[in-house]
């Protein structure tokens, strides 16, 4: 058990330690590049101007896309097979149902998973029938349609054809990379967790939504390296400093697995919850498979509200790294 710690000015959550300032000597790194907090660091990038202070109330009105930029050579030309192999039905402690769907590529040996939203949602690799299978098979990896029950003995009802039409409106999409430090361990160095979380509260109010949900930490650099990066940026460095320090790229993540996916679930035309413009292009893949409609800004709830949302300085000089007056890039 962790002692306690009292603090008569602030009072913490049972997980969180209260914040103590630390004090910095000039360290020698490895690279041969010395960080301290009273140097600067080298022009390994050279960054925006950034906002003085963060701004008040956003509006969050969808962004028609009326052209995308000419997608990236880096961009596959065949995109990854996916195939879902499971789907499983998770009531969720908001009184919300969704189905999560676990997927396998030919790409990597990643569990990536798509989060679903609604039952007219479905993949059609996970339909497909299989050879030698029965009705049993089909139920336990989730090819059925309604509702598991005790006794039932088929995965099709056709009665039950007409709940999973298709919508009539671009679905809501989130392509959110796997952040186990601040999902999970209630890091305030970033706002993914409160992204996630937002993501759902909108496709929620919806019953209509996908996360398609990588498993590519630390901008696909892995929680190891990530975790590095998070030394060095208690040294003095920010984000995209750090992992370059490291001989990372300052993002490495892809999302043409995510295209993929996307192809799978029969989405293909869609609204993207990002504030990266950028990542537009990569989502819609090399030859357009996707079309994104529109762009649905993801403002930190700390900047668009007077209360709630994460608070702190390390959140604070992430987004800085992060955030143009012009560019929102998350």
């Amino acid at each position: 058990m962790v002692p306690s710690q009292s603090n008569s000015n602030s009072v913490f959550p049972s997980h969180v330690s209260p914040r103590i300032s630390p004090q910095f000597k000039p360290v020698e790194i490895e690279s041969d590049i010395s960080l301290s907090t009273n140097e600067q660091l080298p022009p390994l990038v050279t960054p925006l101007p950034t906002r003085a202070t963060t701004p008040g109330p956003v509006d969050l009105t969808p962004i028609p896309i009326t052209s995308t930029p000419e997608p990236a050579p880096s961009l596959p030309e065949v995109l990854p097979k996916v195939e879902c192999v499971v789907r499983a039905r998770i009531p969720t402690t908001t009184g919300t149902e969704i189905f999560l769907h676990l997927y396998k590529n030919n790409v990597d040996e990643k569990e990536h998973l798509a989060i679903v939203f609604g039952p007219h949602i479905r993949s059609k690799s996970l339909d497909r029938p299989r050879p030698g299978e029965t009705e049993r098979d089909r139920m336990i990896r989730g090819a059925y349609t309604g509702r598991l029950y005790p006794g039932r003995k088929e995965s099709g009802k056709e009665d039950l054809v007409h709940l999973f039409s298709k919508q009539d409106h671009a679905t809501l999409v989130r392509i959110h990379s796997e952040c186990y430090t601040g999902e999970t361990a209630w890091s305030a160095r970033c706002d993914c967790g409160e992204q996630l979380d937002e993501a759902a509260r909108l496709m929620t109010k919806e019953n209509d939504g996908v996360v398609v949900y990588l498993r590519q930490e630390g901008r696909g650099i892995g929680l190891l390296e990530k975790l590095k990066a998070y030394n060095l940026q208690d040294l003095g460095a920010d984000t995209v400093t750090a992992n370059l320090l490291l001989r990372h790229p300052a993002d490495a993540r892809s999302y043409s697995i995510a295209t993929a996916i996307l192809l799978d679930l029969d989405l293909t035309e869609i609204r993207l919850l990002t504030n990266n413009p950028d990542k537009i292009a990569a989502v819609e893949g090399k030859h357009k498979e996707i079309k994104v409609t529109d762009r649905v800004p993801m403002v930190p709830l700390a900047w668009s509200r007077e209360s709630g949302g994460i608070r702190s300085q390390e959140v604070e000089g992430y987004l800085k790294t992060k955030i143009e007056p012009n560019l929102l890039i998350n």
